[in-house]
């Protein structure tokens, strides 16, 4: 079991965010920016890295980024930031 993918948030130049998974997180940065990423960050160029968690599976990514995407954004940063400050396994505390 590859545990090498992350659950990463990107500020986009319209100032909202966008939530979303990868194991090449600097390669889906630049795709996103070179509009081959998202539908949704295509038309709201450049794109910033905010945060992004710790590496996990892809199951583990994807329901980290369900959830996420669920919380009000002024929270979705808050999520992920504590993640890269040495929580070892996300258990989804915030419900």
């Amino acid at each position: 079991m590859l545990a090498n993918w992350v659950c990463y948030i990107v500020r986009c130049s319209d100032g909202s965010l966008y939530t979303g998974v990868t194991n090449r997180l600097e390669e889906r940065i630049k795709a996103h920016n070179e509009g081959r990423g998202a539908k949704y960050t295509k038309t709201r160029r450049p794109v910033t890295l905010v945060v992004h968690s710790y590496e996990m599976t892809r199951s583990q990514a994807s329901k980290l980024e369900a959830f996420v995407k669920s919380v009000r954004s002024d929270k979705k940063i808050e999520i992920l930031d504590s993640l890269c400050r040495g929580h070892e396994t996300w258990e989804n505390p915030w419900l």
